[in-house]
């Protein structure tokens, strides 16, 4: 895929922001906005990787992948490099893994307008640094993604959602690798995925009902460990097994070691020495971001 017009669009000074579709991050008012490249440029089914524009909307993708029953880990909302930039990983991380973990290569243009490639196009490619998984949610700070090569799954045959009354941690004993569990207080749902009769046979464990999805999540994002569940209070819907939790209230600013400071100012200065990509976006106090299921 050809980046030259993206990284001359990008060009060398003055503030510029990426844009996607403003599904996860609302925009800001800068002077600049440029666009990620769209397409996918090829996919290997045999090999279970994509290569695609980073401005490529993911049911696009998601569609291109089912056409040969394979997926993405990307929660179904906005466009890849959207995605892969906020570093969310949707609500089946517990069963599908961290997003971080299906890029596999990326190339981005840098502050200084040159195209970067970073990872191979295979999963055991990588000796030393791993600079791809330093881009995944950095909010676009360190460069902007224009082309990315992605690892694929085979697609579930069926996905179904099931809650009822139970205590979370017995879920987690009960069922074999469920793609997730939420818990409200009260609650329980557990998403089954995979071979329609084993999903039968766990939800028959079980003993919830069959609901059409996840319940509504609360704005905010907050970072909790699993010791803290239980002092939770007001509306919340928590992430077992995940350290997610979403409440009604933003979360405080979070205490970052002094030591965690100093290598992102380091890591700033070194990418971006003027501020100039996606100015008033720090990583280390990530904005509120909307996701889909």
């Amino acid at each position: 895929m050809d980046l030259s017009t993206f990284a001359a669009d990008v060009g060398i000074d003055g503030p510029v922001r990426i844009a996607g579709h403003g599904s996860r991050v609302p925009g800001c008012d800068l002077t600049r906005t440029v666009r990620a490249p769209s397409g996918i440029d090829w996919f290997e089914p045999a090999e279970m990787t994509v290569c695609c524009g980073a401005g490529t909307p993911v049911s696009e993708l998601a569609s291109a992948l089912a056409d040969h029953d394979q997926t993405v880990a990307i929660t179904p909302v906005g466009t890849v490099g959207g995605a892969l930039a906020v570093g969310y990983s949707g609500l089946r991380r517990l069963g599908r893994g961290a997003l971080r973990d299906t890029l596999l290569q990326a190339r981005y243009v840098s502050a200084t307008g040159m195209v970067i490639k970073a990872g191979g196009p295979t999963v055991k490619n990588v000796s030393g640094f791993d600079l791809c998984r330093l881009l995944v949610g950095s909010f676009g700070t360190l460069g902007f993604l224009g082309e990315v090569i992605m690892r694929t799954r085979p697609r579930p045959e069926v996905s179904k959602w099931y809650a009822g009354p139970a205590e979370p941690i017995r879920i987690q004993t009960t069922v074999y690798r469920p793609a997730s569990i939420l818990w409200d207080g009260i609650t329980v749902w557990v998403c089954l995925e995979g071979d329609q009769r084993d999903v039968d046979a766990q939800a028959a464990a079980l003993g919830f009902e069959l609901v059409d999805g996840p319940p509504p999540l609360p704005e905010y994002r907050w970072s909790l460990p699993p010791t803290e569940l239980g002092a939770l209070t007001g509306r919340f819907v928590a992430e077992i097994g995940v350290g997610t939790v979403h409440r009604e209230t933003p979360p405080p600013r979070p205490a970052v070691a002094p030591a965690v400071v100093e290598i992102h100012r380091r890591l700033k200065a070194e990418f971006d020495p003027t501020g100039r990509l996606n100015p008033g976006l720090d990583p280390l106090c990530p904005p509120a971001v909307r996701e889909s299921v």
